[in-house]
């Protein structure tokens, strides 16, 4: 099976564990001198009240378990505790109410 990097942006990424949502995924990380993905950048908790950004959590590629169509499964023993981060809204979703 293939998948392009811009495939993994906005998956939703589930601890196996704990069956927590950690976030989504904002970006990949990439050892040049390999071309192998050492990481996917996962975009977690606001920090701050949710005045200010978001914690970024790495998710090791090892870690990674499966790949779906909308969530990606990781084993993570390391990820912070705590209730999910809240769903994210995709296209026009909640301009109008």
């Amino acid at each position: 099976m293939h998948c392009c990097i811009t495939e993994l942006r906005n998956k939703d990424v589930i601890n196996k564990n704990s069956g927590c949502r950690l976030g989504n995924v904002i970006d990949c990380q990439v050892d040049t001198c390999t071309g192998t993905v050492v990481a996917l950048v996962v975009c977690g908790r606001f920090k701050g009240f949710g005045l200010f950004s978001r914690d970024e959590l790495f998710v090791r590629w090892e870690d990674i378990e499966v790949i779906g169509d909308d969530i990606i499964l990781v084993n993570c023993a390391h990820a912070p505790p705590g209730p999910p981060p809240p769903p994210r809204k995709r296209g026009m979703e909640g301009l109008f109410r």
